[in-house]
């Protein structure tokens, strides 16, 4: 079996001898062999993993929490098809986002006239504006978006990184066949609920509000809507997020 050196791994993925060593005593990392020298060598199965450390990394994820992503019980391949399904999401909608910009810098420069609904396409954090203005209201929705608005870059990406990790996690129980009932799966409710009430204007956010009805009804909408089953998995993963949800809502709030 192939092995490299920690300096032509660290060459390759853009990091430090330094970097590697320090992922190797958190436990995130161990070399597949050492040489007489001390020399680190790294395996295939090593670079895949460094390929999720650096993956999750994008995410925004802290190495505690990288730890304990790795420590799950899913394939390396399982992993990464998830993860893969997330970067295609964010190219597609980077590559809309491209699109867009360079439409409007080919008309400001020929002098035509700008494509309004053209301009935006990619830029679509409001994409549910309609749903949650019927459902719950437009100042619900106001709310949110002044909310949204007012983070930095910074904010933003690891409010995102902790949506997709979130998501990732529902995907990851319920292609484990988990049960919507067990500890696991209300866990993970909990941690749903948690992420709805820090976002302003939702009734998970307003004292008194009908979380419980709230609730259940965003379980609902995952499975009714294609989109939102996308974000776990499929329709199969949407059900269980619903399902995991209403135990859970009915049980607790």
């Amino acid at each position: 079996m192939s092995e490299w050196s920690i300096q032509q791994i660290a060459k390759l993925a853009g990091t430090t001898s330094r970097t590697l060593r320090h992922y190797g005593e958190l436990g995130l990392l161990a070399p597949s062999s050492t040489g007489h020298n001390g020399y680190r060598y790294y395996d295939e199965t090593a670079l895949v993993r460094l390929q999720r450390i650096l993956l999750l990394r994008e995410l925004g994820l802290g190495l505690a929490q990288i730890g304990e992503v790795l420590a799950r019980p899913t394939s390396e391949e399982d992993a990464l098809e998830r993860h893969l399904a997330w970067l295609n999401g964010e190219r597609e909608r980077l590559a809309r986002q491209i699109a867009s910009v360079e439409s409007t810098i080919a008309a400001r420069r020929g002098g035509e006239r700008l494509m309004a609904e053209k301009m935006f396409d990619g830029f679509d954090h409001t994409q549910y504006r309609d749903e949650v203005e019927e459902r719950w209201g437009a100042d619900a929705y106001a709310q949110s978006d002044r909310w949204w608005r007012g983070m930095d870059a910074g904010e933003k990406a690891r409010w995102q990184a902790r949506v997709t990790q979130l998501g990732a996690d529902w995907t990851d129980a319920a292609s484990r066949g988990v049960d919507p009932r067990g500890d696991e799966a209300q866990a993970l409710a909990e941690r749903h609920v948690e992420w709805l009430s820090g976002v302003p204007g939702t009734p998970a956010a307003v004292p008194g509000g009908d979380v419980r009805g709230y609730v259940i009804g965003l379980g609902e909408m995952y499975v009714a809507d294609r989109r939102f089953a996308q974000n776990y998995g499929g329709q199969a993963g949407a059900e269980f997020v619903r399902d995991a949800l209403r135990v859970y809502a009915e049980a607790r709030l």
